[in-house]
Formats: structure tokens, C-alpha cells, sequence
């Protein structure tokens, strides 16, 4: 059974930095891609970064790049999201999602079949 939880989200003042994690099933890491996506209000989706399963590359948007970093702990079963600098407009319930079907990960939400419950992140003095 495929299943993502997310947790880590919360408030923090701009500047600030969290670490959002996801929890997998176990050896999902080995066969799916996994990526992080959030939604303000308002707003449509959008992809912020992504890991791919077969070498580890990764793919990160250019609205946070150099400020957020994703990696994986493949015995914890477990995909992070490690965010610095934070600014309001990071603002969004933040979601990870998960596909076995392309070789490499993108930051295309309709290439992800099985997605998380989200975390809501509020950047905020």
C-alpha cells in the first residue's frame, strides 16, 4: 500500500528556516519518485522540488532555489525538505507526492498518482 505523510510544517518568521518531512511505505523510496508541491489560497499548484528514485537527481524550482534543499533517507523511509530564508510568499500547505512512472522526477503535479494529506507552512511576523 503506498502511503505519504507529511509533517514539520508550522509558523516561523521570515528568515526562518523548517524541515518538512516525508514518511513513505517501506521501499518505495527505491522505485518512486518523489516530489514536494504546495498550494497557497488562491493560487494553483505548484512544484518545488522532486528526487528521483533510480540516481538521486534532483530537480528544484527557481522560486527557491539555493533556499530550500530536498533529500532522502532511504532506512527511514523518509524524503525531507529542508527550507531556509523563508519568506511570506512561501506561505502554502505543502504536499508530497509520489510516481513510479517516468525515469526521472519532474515538478509536473499530473505525473504524481499518490499524494499526501499536506502541512501547512505560514511565514508570518
Amino acid at each position: 500500500q503506498v502511503q505519504l505523510v507529511e509533517s514539520g510544517g508550522g509558523l516561523v518568521q521570515p528568515g526562518g528556516s523548517l524541515r518538512l518531512s516525508c514518511v513513505v511505505s517501506r521501499f518505495m523510496l527505491d522505485y518512486y519518485n518523489i516530489g514536494w508541491f504546495r498550494q497557497a489560497p488562491g493560487k494553483e499548484r505548484e512544484g518545488v522540488s522532486c528526487i528521483s528514485s533510480n540516481d538521486g537527481s534532483t530537480y528544484t524550482a527557481d522560486s527557491v532555489k539555493g533556499r530550500f534543499t530536498i533529500s532522502r533517507d532511504n532506512a527511514k523511509n523518509t524524503v525531507y525538505l529542508q527550507m531556509h530564508s523563508l519568506k511570506p510568499e512561501d506561505t502554502a500547505v505543502y504536499y508530497c507526492a509520489a510516481n513510479n512512472v517516468h525515469l526521472y522526477c519532474s515538478g509536473y503535479d499530473y505525473e504524481y498518482h499518490h499524494w499526501g494529506q499536506g502541512t501547512q507552512v505560514t511565514v508570518s511576523s
